[in-house]
C-alpha cells in the first residue's frame, strides 16, 4: 500500500488550508502510479481528521492553526484530495484501490460533559462519511460545515461516491480513546482543556475506570463494520514502550483482529507500523529530542536488528500465533494504569501467571533497583542471593521455573570466577538465558579510542585479569549467555544524599575517559535485549564518553553533595581511554540526557536508601 502524504501538507509551498492542494496532489498521484503502473493499493492522504485536528484545530503542526474553521478546511482539502488523486491514479491504473485510513478513537465524559463527548464522536467520522458519500443536505455536518465557509459545490463532489474506500484502515493507539472530566483540578494542569464554555480534563479513557469491553481496538473495530459494511484492516499498530509491553499489545490487537474475524466480520489484515521504529512520536513531533522506538527493526546498528517485535510479527505471519515468556497484561489492563488511587483498589487482570526472572545478587542497591524496572514493566521476578553449588542452584531453579536468570556479579559485588562457572553450567543445562555485566577495566586504556566487542582485551591488573576469565567461560559454558561491559553505573544507590557509583575504583585518574551508565538506562536495555533474544558480548554505556572526574562532579553536583575541586583536577601519571562504543548497536541514551534525568530524579523527591530513578 503506497501512502502519498503521511500526515503534514508535503512541500513548503502548500498547506492543508491552501485551495490548490487538492488538484497538485492529484497531479502528484498520477506522476506516481505512471512511473509504478503495478501498484494497486494506495492511500493517497493518511488519517484526515487526524492531521487536521493536529495541524489545525491544537496548532501542533504546520500551519499551526487552532480554530474550527480551519480544521473544517484542512479536513475537507485533505478529503478532496483523496478524491481528485484516486480519479487520476485510475486513469492509469484502473483496478486501482483506496484503503483509507483514520483514527476512529472514542470520547468518555462524566455527565456533565456528554454533548460534548456526542460532538467529538460525531465529529471521528467525518473522513469516512465524506468519502462515503454520506454529507449530504440532510447530514448534521453539513449545517456546520456551510457555516464554516465550505461551499455546496465542495460537498457535492464526495456526492459522486467514487472514493469510496475500498478497505478502511483503522488506525489505535492508547491515547486514541480520550475521557473528559469536569472534575478538572483533580489532574495535572497539564490535561486541562475547554470548549469555550466548559472546562474539562482530557485524559487517556484507559486510565479511568471504564468497562473493559467498552474500550480498545475490538470495540472500534465493530464500529466501523457497523456502520459502513466494508472490509477492515488495521493499518497501524504500534506501541511506543518496553519490548514486552509492545509484544503484549501486539497480541491484543492480533486477538482483536482475528475474534472478529471468526464472527464473520470482513477483517483483512493487521499492519505493524512502523516497520523500522519512529523518532519523536512520544511528542508528536512537538519536540526534537531524538527519541527513537524501535519497531520490528532497531536500525540504531549497523544494519537493521530484528527485535523480538518483528519476530512476533514472523511467526504470526508464518502460523497466526506466537508465543513469549513475558506476555501477559499490559500496563493498560494493570491497576497501576489509573490515575486516580481509590481505583488502583481493583484487581489486577493477571491471567495466567508468567514465569519469572530471577535475578541474582540480592538484596542489594543494584538488585532493589532492577526489581523496580521488572515492577515497572510488569515482569514477574523473584531477587536472591547467589547459591553456592551446582545443586543448591538446581533446587531453586526447579522450584522457581525461571525463564532467564540476571547475576549481578561485577555491578556493586566482586566476582568470581568458580561462582560464574557453576551457574553458567546450571542455566546452560536447561537452556536458560543468562545475562551477567562485566567492565570496562578489562582493557588498558591505551588504545586511543573507544573500545568495541571485537577489540582484543588486554587486562591491566589482576582485577581486569579475573574479570576476563569470567566472561570467558560465561561465554564458553552458556550458547545463551548475554554479557554486557559498561563503565561506572551511577543511580544504583542513594546513601546519605549522594549517589554511590557502583564501579569507579579509587585508582581511575580523573583525566580517564569513560563510558558512564545510568543504572535504569542500563537495566531498560539489558531486559530489551535480553526479551529479544540477543547472545554475546555487548558494550551497553550511555553514549558521549566523559573525563570520569567530570563526571563524578556532576553527579555530585546533582545531589547537592560537596564534591573537592582536587578529584576534578588532580591529574594522574597518564590519561587513559576507558571509553566503550558498540559494533553491534548503541542503543542507551547520551550521557548528558542520563545526568540530566538523574539530576532531575534528586530534585524531585527525598530519596531513601536503596532507591532510584524509575525513567
Amino acid at each position: 500500500i503506497v501512502g502519498l502524504v503521511h500526515h503534514g501538507s508535503g512541500p513548503r509551498y502548500t498547506d492543508l488550508l491552501d485551495p490548490a492542494f487538492p488538484a497538485m496532489l492529484a497531479r502528484h498521484a498520477e506522476h506516481v502510479a505512471e512511473r509504478y503502473p503495478w501498484i494497486e493499493a494506495w492511500t493517497p492522504v493518511n488519517e484526515p481528521l487526524t492531521t487536521a485536528r493536529f495541524s489545525a484545530l491544537y496548532g501542533h503542526w504546520y500551519p499551526h492553526r487552532s480554530d474550527i474553521g480551519s480544521f473544517l478546511r484542512a479536513t475537507v482539502t485533505q478529503c478532496a484530495a483523496t478524491v481528485l488523486a484516486m480519479r487520476a491514479i485510475r486513469r492509469v491504473v484502473p483496478t486501482a484501490q483506496l484503503i483509507q485510513t483514520e483514527d476512529i478513537g472514542k470520547t468518555f465524559s462524566t455527565p456533565e460533559l456528554a454533548g460534548q463527548a456526542r460532538f467529538e464522536n460525531d465529529r471521528r467520522w467525518l473522513t469516512l462519511d465524506l468519502l462515503c458519500g454520506r454529507v449530504d443536505r440532510d447530514h448534521p455536518w453539513w449545517t456546520i460545515l456551510s457555516r464554516h465557509g465550505i461551499t455546496a459545490a465542495e460537498l457535492d463532489l464526495f456526492l459522486a461516491r467514487d472514493a469510496v474506500p475500498d478497505i478502511i484502515g483503522v488506525n489505535h493507539y492508547l491515547t486514541s480513546e480520550r475521557y473528559l472530566d469536569a472534575d478538572w483540578r483533580s489532574y495535572p494542569p497539564a490535561f486541562k482543556g475547554g470548549n469555550g464554555v466548559q472546562t474539562y480534563a482530557d485524559v487517556e479513557a484507559v486510565r479511568m475506570p471504564l468497562p473493559a469491553e467498552d474500550l480498545g481496538l475490538k470495540a472500534r473495530l465493530r464500529e466501523v463494520v457497523e456502520r459502513y459494511g466494508r472490509p477492515v484492516a488495521v493499518t497501524e499498530a504500534h506501541h511506543g514502550c518496553t519490548r514486552e509491553e509492545q509484544l503484549r499489545w501486539l497480541a491484543e490487537i492480533w486477538a482483536a483482529a482475528t475474534t472478529l474475524k471468526a464472527e464473520g466480520m470482513d477483517i483483512r489484515a493487521v499492519t505493524v507500523w512502523s516497520l523500522a521504529g519512529a523518532v519523536d512520536w512520544n511528542s508528536l513531533l512537538v519536540s526534537r529530542r531524538g527519541a527513537y522506538e524501535p519497531g520490528a527493526f532497531d536500525i540504531r546498528a549497523p544494519a537493521p536488528r530484528l527485535t523480538a517485535l518483528g519476530k512476533a510479527v514472523s511467526a504470526l505471519a508464518m502460523t497466526g500465533r506466537f508465543t513469549h515468556p513475558t506476555l501477559g497484561p499490559g500496563w493498560w489492563r494493570r491497576p497501576e494504569r489509573l490515575y486516580r488511587a481509590a481505583d488502583q483498589d481493583r484487581p489486577p487482570s493477571r491471567g495466567d501467571v508468567a514465569p519469572p526472572l530471577l535475578i541474582i545478587g540480592g538484596p542489594s542497591d543494584v538488585a532493589r533497583g532492577l526489581a523496580r524496572l521488572c515492577d515497572i514493566r510488569g515482569l514477574p521476578h523473584i531477587v536472591m542471593p547467589a547459591a553456592q553449588t551446582t545443586s543448591e542452584w538446581d533446587e531453586r531453579l526447579e522450584a522457581h521455573r525461571p525463564w532467564a536468570l540476571i547475576g549481578l556479579a561485577g555491578l556493586g559485588a566482586p566476582a568470581r570466577l568458580d561462582a560464574a562457572e557453576i551457574l553458567a553450567t546450571v542455566s546452560a543445562r536447561r537452556r536458560l538465558p543468562l545475562v551477567t555485566f562485566s567492565s570496562a577495566l578489562v582493557f588498558d586504556g591505551r588504545l586511543g579510542r573507544a573500545y568495541v566487542e571485537s577489540d582484543i582485551p588486554c587486562p591491566p591488573d589482576e582485577d581486569g585479569a579475573v574479570t576476563l576469565d569470567i566472561e570467558r567461560a560465561i561465554l564458553a559454558l552458556n550458547p545463551k549467555a548475554l554479557v554486557f561491559r559498561t563503565g561506572p553505573v551511577f543511580g544504583g544507590g542513594i546513601r546519605d544524599g549522594v549517589a554511590q557509583p557502583i564501579e569507579a575504583p579509587a585508582s581511575l585518574d580523573p583525566r580517564s575517559l569513560v563510558s558512564p551508565s545510568f543504572l535504569p538506562d542500563l537495566g531498560h536495555a539489558a531486559l530489551d535485549l535480553l526479551i529479544d533474544g540477543e547472545r554475546g558480548l555487548w558494550h551497553l554505556a550511555n553514549t558521549g564518553p566523559a573525563p570520569w572526574g567530570e563526571v563524578a562532579a556532576a553527579l555530585a553536583a546533582a545531589t547537592g553533595a560537596p564534591h573537592p575541586e582536587s578529584q576534578v583536577s588532580a591529574a594522574g601519571t597518564a590519561q587513559r581511554t576507558l571509553a566503550l562504543a558498540s559494533e553491534k548497536s548503541w542503543i542507551m541514551p547520551s550521557l548528558e540526557q542520563a545526568i540530566t534525568r538523574f539530576a532531575h530524579d534528586m530534585r524531585s523527591r527525598t530519596a531513601a536508601p536503596g532507591q532510584m530513578a524509575a525513567e
